[in-house]
């Protein structure tokens, strides 16, 4: 993103979203019945930095949906679809695709899983963005769990400019600025109503459910509340904040800094009372990771921190817009480094330790630097170039005051 086009706080929250999900993934690494009391609660609370997935889901939903309030506000037609769709396929397709095929093989070879045809069925429907709409295929590969949530966000970016060309249609909304923000409460309520009914419609019976009958069984026991509408209702929550920063005055306020402040409190606040319920912390209609409460905080700490008038730039310091360009290889790459770890080092992540803390944390810091290694490798020499090629394929269009950039 250029530097006039940025965006106060975007780098600090997408930054935090990768890390707690790495957090999370290497805490599940962890034996909890091993660890000092004192530091229990802790690591129970790091547990769910898999609440990172909904900050990732709100961003996007922001983002994306910009131009749209920016041509709707305007008077002016539907930013170009196409644009739209050649950006969100180089942002995220060849690194996606590149990370599912390194994660199959892996699955053959390192984790000797056989060839069968469900295997397979698995990773193209992954490669397709299609895995999304039944358990069987919900985890693409076995080798890289992370990779359900990418199948889910396409299912959103493919609803937003359909939801938006929706209120494009009707009468009144162009330049009428409220009445376009409670459309688009509708559009929230709708998918919150089609969500219900896939709970109903598409319950699931108890047979190979749960984890441990693999992931498999894992996606079985999440299915059907993890499903791509319910996810679509947390992205078009950031849309809507996305429509109510636009219409704020531009001018900069402590007000906000201190607006920021509080709702990462809600958020903060919401994560650590999660121990104690599931693993999944579902909130409202069933919909994980502390809804509504949760994704409404980072959404109101979003449109706080780009009207800031210190709190967002500090929080994007140098280090964090680094970490923030390379959070999807971080996000697409840290499940299968782990594995690699534990798989040639069985005795990783403090299991063949006396002291499980210390050498839970001697396997975190070299997880974290090959993660890190391996993200800005893949940024640098596959994603940065693809996302330069989609920036060339549509530097012509007239959108470019406003580009789809996530």
């Amino acid at each position: 993103m250029r530097p006039q086009e940025r965006l106060a706080g975007a780098d600090f929250l997408r930054a935090m979203a990768c890390l707690l999900v790495l957090a999370h993934h290497l805490t599940l690494r962890l034996d909890m019945r091993r660890i000092p009391d004192e530091l229990a609660s802790t690591a129970h609370i790091l547990r769910f930095g898999n609440f990172g997935v909904a900050i990732f889901f709100v961003l996007s939903g922001f983002l994306l949906a910009r131009p749209f309030w920016r041509a709707l506000d305007g008077g002016s037609g539907m930013p170009s679809l196409g644009n739209y769709a050649i950006r969100r396929a180089a942002r995220i397709a060849p690194s996606f695709w590149f990370a599912a095929t390194v994660s199959f093989i892996v699955s053959l070879t390192l984790l000797a899983l056989p060839l069968t045809p469900e295997l397979a069925l698995r990773y193209v429907s992954g490669l397709l963005f299609m895995s999304q709409w039944h358990w069987r295929t919900f985890f693409p590969v076995e080798a890289d769990g992370p990779l359900w949530s990418i199948p889910f966000e396409v299912t959103s970016y493919v609803l937003l400019p359909a939801c938006f060309s929706l209120l494009f249609r009707l009468p009144g909304l162009r330049q009428r600025l409220f009445l376009a923000r409670c459309a688009w409460v509708c559009v929230v309520a709708g998918a919150l109503i089609a969500h219900l009914a896939i709970l109903r419609l598409f319950a699931l019976d108890d047979i190979g459910r749960g984890w441990a009958y693999g992931l498999q069984g894992g996606a079985k026991e999440w299915m059907p509340n993890y499903n791509p509408i319910g996810f679509f209702a947390v992205f078009a929550l950031g849309a809507l904040a996305a429509g109510i920063e636009i219409m704020l005055p531009a001018k900069r306020s402590l007000g906000y800094d201190v607006a920021a402040l509080l709702a990462f409190s809600i958020a903060g606040y919401r994560l650590a009372i999660s121990p104690g319920g599931s693993a999944e912390a579902y909130g409202w209609l069933g919909i994980p990771y502390g809804f509504p409460v949760f994704p409404l905080a980072i959404a109101t700490a979003l449109v706080s921190l780009c009207h800031s008038q210190r709190l967002g730039r500090l929080l994007d310091n140098a280090p964090v817009r680094y970490v923030a360009k390379i959070s999807f290889g971080i996000y697409i790459w840290q499940e299968i480094i782990l594995t690699l770890i534990q798989r040639l080092d069985p005795g990783s992540f403090g299991a063949s330790s006396d002291n499980v803390v210390i050498g839970w944390l001697q396997s975190c810091g070299l997880a974290a630097t090959l993660v890190i290694l391996v993200a800005s490798l893949s940024y640098h020499l596959l994603e940065g170039p693809a996302i330069d090629f989609g920036n060339r394929l549509t530097s012509h269009s007239p959108d470019q005051a406003t580009p789809f950039k996530v």
